[in-house]
């Protein structure tokens, strides 16, 4: 855990990037609310930052990295590339996610996309993102507290990937970013998928049954 000048700074940064997030979101033109025209936006919705959730993993990579394909809000496959696993710890308990890289891209930012046990209750559902930078040293902060969501979770206008299976955490993650709407949140990637068919197909939305609390 970081000394406490350190816990300071690091919280200051974290609810400015928050703080200049929201600004995007209300006022650029391609955030997700403005880009769909949705009126009322009045910030995203967060967990309190806890530097519990602010870890050390290292990268194992996958030599060469492996075509892999996510599944997306439209029932489409969306092409990646595997660029390995990272490993951390949390109560003293090993994990591991999986870390992808879009086909095409030259950047070197890679995305962790993981669902855990706030997964449709508290958190989006289908499931949120982190992101990190490679390097050369493959070890990185795994930062949940910086954990958001893909922009399916505000609109359909977005095709989103979903994490696969293998990146389903059984523990809970309060932090990053909350679910943005009770109305918008169907409990799994396979729900997402079977809302956005309904619509497509003009059907009426099946009715969400009620979902009990999961403990970790």
């Amino acid at each position: 855990m970081a000394s406490a000048p350190s816990s300071r700074r690091y919280l200051a940064e974290l609810q400015e990037e928050r703080r200049l997030k929201d600004r995007f979101m209300a006022e650029h033109p391609e955030s997700p609310f403005v880009d769909a025209h949705i009126a009322g936006f009045a910030g995203l919705r967060y967990f309190p930052p806890d530097p519990h959730y602010l870890l050390e993993a290292v990268l194992d990579r996958v030599e060469p990295p492996q075509y892999a394909y996510l599944r997306t809000n439209r029932d489409n496959q969306a092409e990646m590339r595997l660029v390995g696993h990272l490993r951390f710890s949390l109560g003293r308990k090993p994990y591991r996610l999986g870390v992808y890289h879009a086909i095409g891209s030259a950047s070197t930012s890679v995305f962790v996309p993981f669902r855990d046990r706030t997964s449709g209750i508290e958190t989006y559902g289908p499931g949120r993102y982190v992101t990190i930078d490679l390097h050369d040293a493959d070890r990185y902060e795994l930062d949940f507290n910086r954990a958001f969501n893909p922009y399916s979770a505000y609109t359909d206008t977005f095709e989103c990937s979903f994490p696969p299976a293998e990146n389903d955490l059984p523990i809970r993650i309060p932090a990053g970013e909350r679910v943005w709407s009770a109305e918008r949140n169907p409990s799994s990637p396979e729900g997402a998928v079977r809302e956005m068919v309904d619509k497509a197909l003009r059907r009426p939305a099946r009715a969400k049954t009620p979902r009990r609390r999961r403990r970790s």
